[in-house]
C-alpha cells in the first residue's frame, strides 16, 4: 500500500478508543481516561484496504503499528528463490507491524484478505507516550508477551500435530479469537482462500480439502464454502490436543 495515500485522523470520524468494540482486546485495554485521550490523540485512520492490498511489504521501515478495526490480514515471509510461506492471520482487533520492533524494519508483507480498515499509530510517538504512561507500557508487554506465545503455540501445532490435527487445532483457535470478540464460537466464515489455509498448514489444497470431508463425515463440523460450524467441540479438542472449554461442546442447533 502506497504510504502517500491520504491519512485521515480519528477524531475527524468522531471514533475514539474508548467507543471502540474492540477496546477491551486491542491496545487500550486497561488504560484509563486521560491515558485513552493521549492514545487516541495518536491515532490515523488508513483509507480502507480493499482484497489483496498489501499494508506493509518485507523491508518497509517501520514507521507505525497497526490494529485491525475491521476484515482480516495474512503475514507473508518470502525466500531468497521467490517461495512464499503464510505465517499467521490477523482478525480485527489484533496488532499488526510488531515484527518491526526488532530493528525498526517489518521482515513480513502483510496483505488484505477481505475488505477491509486500520488503526495506525506512529511508532515514535507511541514510544513517547508509553515512556510516560504506566497503563501503555503494561498493555504493550502483555500483548506482545501474547504475540509470542501465540508464535509458540503456533510451532508446536504445525510441527508436531498431524495435518487434522493441525485443521483442528486451527479451527479451534480461530473460534476462541472470535469468541473474544463476541461473536458466536461455534458458527463463522473463514476470511482466508482454501489454498491460503493450505499453504499455512504446510498441505497440499487437495489433502486439506480431504481433511474438511472426514471432519463433515465423522460429525464434527459443518461447512458451506467458507461458512464454518462446529458441531462436536469436544472431539475436536481431543482430536487437536487441546485442553476443552468448560462450556457446552456442542453448537447450538
Amino acid at each position: 500500500m502506497s504510504q502517500s495515500r491520504k491519512v485521515i485522523n480519528i477524531r475527524d470520524l468522531k471514533v475514539s478508543c474508548s467507543d471502540c468494540s474492540l477496546s477491551d482486546i486491542c491496545l487500550p485495554h486497561g488504560l484509563n481516561h486521560q491515558e485513552l485521550d493521549e492514545l487516541d490523540a495518536l491515532i490515523l485512520h488508513k483509507p480502507r484496504i480493499e482484497p489483496g492490498e498489501t499494508l506493509f511489504r518485507s523491508g518497509d521501515p517501520m514507521r507505525y503499528l497497526y490494529a485491525v478495526r475491521s476484515g482480516a490480514f495474512k503475514a507473508v515471509l518470502s525466500s531468497n528463490e521467490g517461495a512464499e510461506q503464510i505465517t499467521g492471520f490477523f482478525l480485527s482487533g489484533e496488532l499488526m507491524g510488531l515484527d518491526g520492533f526488532g530493528d525498526d524494519t517489518h521482515h513480513c508483507t502483510t496483505i488484505a484478505l477481505e475488505s477491509s480498515t486500520v488503526c495506525a499509530i506512529d511508532i515514535d510517538e507511541l514510544e513517547k507516550l508509553s515512556a510516560r504512561t504506566e497503563g501503555l507500557r503494561r498493555q504493550m508487554r502483555h500483548l506482545i508477551g501474547a504475540e509470542i506465545n501465540h508464535d509458540h503455540r503456533n510451532l508446536l501445532s504445525l510441527g508436531q500435530l498431524k495435518g487434522e490435527e493441525r485443521l483442528a487445532a486451527f479451527l479451534l483457535n480461530i473460534s476462541q479469537r472470535l469468541k473474544r470478540r463476541g461473536f458466536s464460537p461455534y458458527e463463522f466464515n473463514l476470511p482466508m482462500a482454501r489454498h491460503d489455509l493450505a499453504n499455512y498448514l504446510g498441505l497440499a489444497v487437495e489433502t486439506l480439502s480431504r481433511m474438511f470431508s472426514r471432519m463433515i463425515d465423522a460429525g464434527l463440523i459443518e461447512t458451506n464454502r467458507r461458512h464454518v460450524k462446529l458441531l462436536d467441540t469436544k472431539k475436536l479438542c481431543n482430536l487437536a490436543q487441546y485442553d476443552c472449554p468448560r462450556e457446552s461442546h456442542h453448537a447450538s442447533s
